[in-house]
């Protein structure tokens, strides 16, 4: 996708104002766009000193004709929020977009869910507070257009990521769900595996060994509900979970067959040395 020369102002209305709903606001704010708030905890303040306006009732957040609504919540609560919203306030057909980790999931949801004139973007920044922390430049933002009418409001959305350098990845749900269980599942899997082994920094660690201990660390500021909800709505994130099993197992045996080699051998030296 090439920049817009359509680009706009947005309003944009963003569900869940977590510390990845506050990290995205940031910069949009700093582009110059309109931004509301609602979420479960009260954010009234840090909104207000933000420059964003935070609602407490949601009706009357969809009341406020935005033109995109950013769903910023966690993958395990979506369908909850989505279906306690009271749609019908809306007022005109609006752009609606997620930045789950998991994708086929909200797509089905949105779909299912939302009115037919709404227009649904899922998307994945595939970076978050503290890989984004100094720029989002270079790091990678997946999209599809599932449902798009409005294209001059859905073009300025992504305009906001392909400005700040992001690399533009235009991707099915599917295909970004089977790959995502081979990556961001996976490395999950392990940091979570290692955490329960309780690694931690040596006096002699190697450089490999730090990054194991790097990713249980990092891995860790994440939280169970993110990492259950890329296992229980992705539905590729089984099978690599039985295929890191099965790699674990055929490791595991090729070690236990080397050392009945050596014994054996160990052995039978053993024997020719006796007589």
């Amino acid at each position: 996708m090439s920049a817009s020369s359509d680009s706009r102002i947005l309003k944009i209305g963003i569900v869940g104002f977590g510390p990845f709903g506050k990290f995205l606001g940031k910069t949009m704010i700093k582009q110059g766009h309109i931004l509301r708030a609602t979420s479960r905890s009260d954010y009234s303040e840090l909104c207000a000193n933000s420059g964003i306006s935070f609602f407490r009732e949601v009706g009357a957040f969809l009341e406020a004709e935005n033109d995109v609504i950013l769903i910023c919540t966690s993958i395990l609560s979506l369908q909850e929020v989505l279906k306690s919203m009271p749609l019908h306030h809306l007022k005109r057909p609006t752009l609606f977009a997620d930045v789950l980790s998991v994708k086929e999931h909200p797509r089905n949801v949105l779909l299912r869910v939302l009115p037919q004139e709404s227009d649904v973007l899922c998307t994945h920044p595939m970076f978050g507070p503290e890989s984004g922390k100094d720029g989002w430049k270079g790091l990678n933002f997946m999209y599809e257009k599932v449902r798009i009418r409005n294209e001059a409001i859905c073009s300025s959305f992504l305009q906001i990521f392909e400005s700040e350098g992001c690399r533009m990845l235009k991707m099915s749900c599917e295909e970004h769900d089977k790959v995502a269980a081979r990556s961001q599942f996976l490395t999950h899997t392990i940091g979570r595996v290692l955490s329960e082994m309780e690694i931690q920094s040596t006096s002699i660690n190697t450089k490999r060994f730090e990054t194991l201990v790097q990713l249980k660390e990092g891995t860790m500021n994440d939280s169970f509900d993110l990492f259950s909800g890329l296992f229980v709505h992705n539905r590729f994130a089984q099978q690599e979970l039985q295929n890191l099993e099965l790699a674990l197992q055929k490791v595991k045996q090729k070690l236990i067959e080397k050392m009945n080699e050596e014994k054996d051998l160990n052995d039978s030296k053993d024997v020719e040395y006796s007589r």
